[in-house]
């Protein structure tokens, strides 16, 4: 079953500079890379996915087809609260999916995210709820934000996100807690694609 009134946006524009290389082409134990291995966890959840990388960038050399990249264009480095800004930039210049009413937020080096929790979160999200998961008491991904939130994740400009978003609206935030360690498991250094 999809999560059909949600849109994912997995973060990928990044190659990670403390991973040493382009972690999205990093291997896991089963071959598979991690930014596909990101990308079928969020397909076997939600029926609409978009990857989000750089304009200059191939998706398909990343494993990204074409119909699912949605490309940004920043003039100079940004950090990944740039990039959400640019991501929904791009996304407001779509033809509108009133259908759509609650974007989630997904870390392209975040693979081990179960279905079942993401089935979870998307029953309580809403156009004017921002919805994330705790796993024993730690904050986590992904993260839904409403269709209300979109103009302010639009002009974003904080380098670790959307964390002040989350401050400024606390009367909304909803926390569900969740027995799932993927929501709070990334891949920040090489050793981690072997735990």
């Amino acid at each position: 079953m999809h999560s059909k009134h949600c849109l994912v946006l997995i973060m990928a524009a990044g190659r990670s500079r403390r991973f040493g290389s382009d972690k999205r082409l990093a291997r896991l134990g089963d071959g598979r890379t991690l930014l596909a291995t990101t990308l079928a966890a969020a397909r076997s959840a939600f029926a609409e996915v978009r990857v989000v990388v750089n304009a200059w960038e191939d998706p398909e050399l990343l494993g990204i087809p074409m119909r699912m990249a949605l490309a940004i264009h920043p003039v100079a480095r940004v950090g990944l609260g740039g990039s959400i800004a640019l991501a929904f930039q791009a996304l407001g210049e779509e033809p509108p999916n009133d259908g759509i009413a609650s974007a989630v937020i997904w870390l392209g080096d975040m693979p081990w995210v179960r279905p079942e929790t993401c089935q979870r979160l998307a029953r309580r999200a809403d156009a004017d709820t921002i919805v994330r998961p705790v796993y024993r008491g730690m904050p986590g991904h992904p993260v839904y934000f409403g269709r209300d939130f979109w103009l302010d994740l639009a002009s974003n400009r904080e380098d670790q996100g959307a964390r002040s978003l989350l401050v400024r609206y606390a009367d909304r935030v909803i926390a569900v807690s969740v027995e799932d360690p993927g929501v709070v498991r990334d891949i920040d250094e090489p050793r981690a694609l072997a735990d």
